[in-house]
């Protein structure tokens, strides 16, 4: 046995970074990679593993130290065979001190053998197999998935791109493609887990890894830096204080991490208001959504009169069912109560005479059919919307969050709601202006078929610059839509009716579709709002404005 003292890896730029948690206590047990401590600096919070196996015999740091690259944090007893083969962070003051004393004249032959050794260890590293740890890929988003499905099991050969594991999150199902071919030695992962960008799940030994995202050395001694660092509840309430009892405004500085204050922002929260419950008063994702929770119930927030909606046991009046709402349900009415409780929603509404149109997409039936796709009317719509957003940028705007500028876009893309067992989604497509209405038929088509599969990505439903909610065939004159923050107008569509209306002297029937456009009247006024219903239903009624 011997005592290893471990050391904080090289950290980069950053120069000092404070120690937020401790993972773990004297006398413990730890695997190698097992995270040790979690440090942050002004821009990421990172885990530290251990090197090696063993046992802690000292901290050396305590919560709330400042430390740098090569600060002692702890020690390990470990047993011999793993110090020499796992090669650990070594004390300064062990050097061999026979190195120390080198010649100058031996020096130069050192060298050269040392580059000579490297030189075939990197061509021996390209042509033969190794072992790599498999990571999950970039998801496009900082918060945790669900594993529902394990493709593959230790022994089992893959190739290049066969899928592994299929994550979920609240809007989309995804599979995780492997980056190289090989055999997996083992899986770490069971169904069930909670994983993030970045987070290992499996070892293949296979060719050099091709992509540094998704496959990295296995193992590896150094800590890659986290979003948010993630602490077993047991190691939480170990370390951390109990929660606030009430929120209170905080004058001071709000210790929170960045992936925290992203969440925050994304949220709409004044982390300020927020209660803490982490080590030294540091708010955590959870207390993000308690908040949020809080507000959404009704809660009492920062002074507020206003007191929860009670629990009533309907039981009482006759048979119930307590029926789990889905996760995108939740998210859903944590987005849409923040939207409506934060926006100031004008309403326009109009109708537009799209007789014409429904004509002129009868007609295109047989092409549609030729070319293997369906044109529905939405293609039109977003056409039309893409038309009149270049005419009018002032729709195509988000507030920025300090209230002193807009952030002009200069590209046009636009969401569109999808209705799917789960809930609703907003698949966004892009650069609307630029595509013609046939490829805009098929991405519709694909992009609607993918939302109610679950199959949809990440970044499939981001960066919308407006969106467009319609009930079709559903039915109902009209309803107002809420805004989708930080777009600044949304479209609602209603159900096209015939109507009689008065043109040259006479009643004659029209196909009339209504509409309501649902606008930010911070960013946009009246009148701008009364510009956008009227060159909209001009382009409807005439899709050869479409064309200027």
């Amino acid at each position: 046995m011997s005592i290893e003292n471990i050391q904080v890896p090289d950290l980069g730029d950053a120069g000092e970074v404070e120690v937020i948690e401790l993972l773990v206590s004297v006398g413990q047990s730890v695997e190698e990679n097992d995270s040790l401590l979690v440090l942050e600096s002004d821009k990421a919070a990172m885990e530290i593993p251990a090197p090696v196996a063993g046992i802690v015999k000292s901290i050396s740091v305590n919560l709330g130290d400042q430390v740098t690259s090569g600060s002692e944090i702890l020690s390990l007893e470990v047993e011999a065979s793993e110090n020499s083969e796992k090669a650990p962070v070594v004390d300064k003051a062990e050097v061999d001190k026979a190195e120390v004393a080198k010649t100058e004249a031996e020096k130069p032959v050192a060298e050269k053998q040392e580059v000579e050794q490297q030189a075939t260890e990197s061509v021996s590293a390209e042509t033969e197999s190794k072992s790599n740890l498999i990571e999950v890929p970039d998801l496009g988003t900082d918060d945790e998935v669900e594993v529902i499905e394990i493709h593959v099991k230790a022994g089992d050969s893959v190739a290049a791109d066969d899928s592994l594991i299929t994550l979920e999150s609240d809007k989309a199902a995804m599979d995780v493609p492997s980056p190289i071919a090989g055999v997996i030695e083992s899986v770490s992962i069971a169904i069930g887990d909670k994983v993030k960008t970045g987070t290992p799940f499996a070892q293949i030994l296979g060719q050099v890894a091709a992509s540094p995202v998704a496959l990295s050395p296995a193992p590896e001694t150094k800590a890659a830096p986290t979003k948010e660092p993630v602490t077993a509840p047991a190691q939480q309430a170990a370390s951390q204080p109990q929660a606030a009892a009430a929120p209170t405004t905080n004058s001071g500085k709000v210790y929170a991490g960045p992936a925290v204050r992203k969440l925050a922002r994304e949220l709409g929260v004044d982390l300020s208001l927020v209660p803490s419950s982490g080590a030294k008063s540091r708010i955590l994702k959870e207390d993000i959504h308690a908040f949020v929770k809080s507000r959404i119930n009704g809660g009492a927030v920062s002074g507020s009169a206003v007191s929860a909606i009670p629990d009533i046991d309907f039981s009482q009046f006759g048979e119930i069912e307590e029926v789990p709402r889905t996760k995108l349900h939740k998210l859903t009415a944590v987005n849409m109560h923040r939207n409506w409780s934060s926006v100031p929603h004008v309403a326009q509404f109009n109708e537009a005479d799209v007789t014409d149109l429904e004509e002129f997409r009868a007609e295109l039936k047989p092409a549609a059919e030729r070319k293997g796709t369906k044109l529905t009317f939405m293609p039109f719509l977003l056409k039309a919307c893409a038309k009149v957003l270049a005419e009018l940028p002032q729709f195509n705007v988000s507030l920025h969050s300090s209230d002193e500028h807009l952030i002009q876009k200069k590209y046009i893309h636009i969401g569109i709601a999808v209705a799917t067992e789960a809930g609703l989604v907003v698949p966004v497509i892009r650069d609307v202006d630029q595509k013609t209405i046939w490829q805009l038929a098929a991405e519709v088509i694909e992009l609607s078929n993918k939302a109610k599969n679950r199959k949809l990505k990440p970044q499939d439903m981001q960066g919308a610059c407006f969106s467009i909610s319609s009930l079709g065939a559903i039915g109902g004159t009209g309803f107002i839509p809420i805004i989708n923050a930080p777009e600044v107008a949304i479209l609602g569509v209603g159900k096209t009716e015939i109507k009689p209306v008065y043109s040259d002297g006479a009643f004659v029937p029209r196909k009339m579709l209504p509409y309501t456009l649902s606008y930010d009247h911070r960013a946009v006024n009246g009148v701008d709002g009364g510009q956008f219903v009227t060159l909209l239903s001009k382009l409807l009624a005439d899709v050869r404005h479409l064309a200027l």
